[in-house]
């Protein structure tokens, strides 16, 4: 999935937007008149200088281009850190980090540098890479404050959608809050939390670049979008309005890591499950049913063994693994979650305390 920006006609919707204002306004006469005055300077107000934004953001965006044994591609990133570490998805550089793959970045005014992959997270599907010049001279891009974005707030995407290099497009919050299950080759899936849907269009090749407030601070990683399946159910093809970026205050935290010591340091619950649905008297009601336990882990801590079936996870019923991951990136090492679970026709509630990442 992954990557935006598609064409999006926000410029006649908005305009149609205005002449129904005005023309409500002339039938309400002299007090439709003041009211279009202030409604139209409002509008104003809230909409983006998408010129400005694009001037003063545009230089730390680059274009990460790979290559492997595959073929190759390209995705999004941007200037993160000083000494050349851009922040982009892990989806976007995975296959160049295989061996006899290659990554570089192409900036803005054309010129290309060799990357190295610094650290991958395929569990939030985010990754640094690190450009061999440094960006001498480069500008860093500005963080933002994705916990004050309000729906309806204008953003701005850039990136490179179809190997176009500095794209922009404008569009709103749609929703936040979002969680998002981004399947990813050899049967993973990453996991976007409190994602940001937006409409500003995305599309393949977007992904790993900023969405923007309309000052230019990066509030999220674009990341994923939803299409429309064909007529044969196969979903595919460019962006529906509707994308999604990880916000900051999940990969900032993650993208630090990934610098300091090349890996994401998720809490570990000590376990390993599968979902298990037995009907029949006396058989285990549906869960997840738990392969394996660390040996002196947190579950076992907690007294959850080899056996047992998880009938709950952090209060909801236990239907996928999925929620045991959703569970840990939630939550820091030494944070509690709860479990019900059931062994031998008995239920029992228990506590796990998340220890540090194995």
């Amino acid at each position: 999935m992954a990557e935006p920006p598609h064409a999006h006609p926000h410029a006649p919707t908005a305009v149609r937007a205005v002449v129904a204002l005005v023309a409500a306004a002339v039938l309400g006469g002299a007090i439709g008149s003041l009211t279009t005055a202030r409604t139209s300077a409002s509008l104003a107000e809230r909409v983006c200088p998408a010129v400005d934004v694009a001037a003063t953001t545009l230089p730390s965006v680059v274009t990460v281009l790979t290559a492997s044994g595959g073929g190759s591609g390209n995705g999004t990133g941007e200037l993160l850190r000083a000494g050349g570490y851009v922040l982009t998805n892990d989806h976007v550089i995975s296959s160049a980090a295989a061996p006899g793959g290659s990554v570089a970045v192409r900036y803005g005014d054309g010129t290309t540098a060799t990357a190295t992959v610094v650290g991958r997270d395929t569990v939030t599907d985010l990754a640094v890479i690190k450009a061999a010049d440094g960006a001498e001279g480069r500008p860093l891009i500005r963080i933002g404050d994705s916990d004050a974005l309000r729906v309806g707030q204008p953003v701005v995407a850039l990136g490179a959608p179809l190997g176009l290099s500095s794209t922009v497009t404008v569009g709103i919050v749609s929703a936040l809050g979002r969680y998002v299950p981004l399947p990813k080759g050899g049967g993973t899936t990453a996991h976007l939390l409190d994602a940001v849907q937006t409409d500003a269009s995305i599309n393949p090749g977007n992904s790993g670049g900023p969405l923007v407030d309309c000052t230019g601070a990066m509030v999220g990683v674009n990341t994923a979008i939803a299409t429309v399946p064909n007529e044969a159910g196969v979903s595919g093809g460019g962006s529906v309005g509707v994308g999604f970026a990880i916000p900051m205050t999940v990969a900032i935290p993650v993208a630090d890591a990934l610098i300091r010591t090349g890996r994401a340091a998720h809490p570990d619950l000590g376990l390993s499950a599968q979902a298990v649905i037995v009907a029949g008297p006396g058989a285990a009601p549906p869960g997840l049913y738990v392969t394996d336990v660390t040996r002196d882990g947190p579950a076992a801590g907690a007294g959850i063994a080899t056996g047992d079936v998880l009938v709950t996870v952090d209060g909801d019923p236990a239907r996928s693994v999925d929620q045991l991951v959703l569970a840990t990136l939630r939550r820091s090492a030494g944070d509690t979650v709860p479990f019900t679970l059931w062994r031998t026709g008995q239920t029992k509630d228990v506590a796990v305390t998340l220890g540090p990442a194995p």
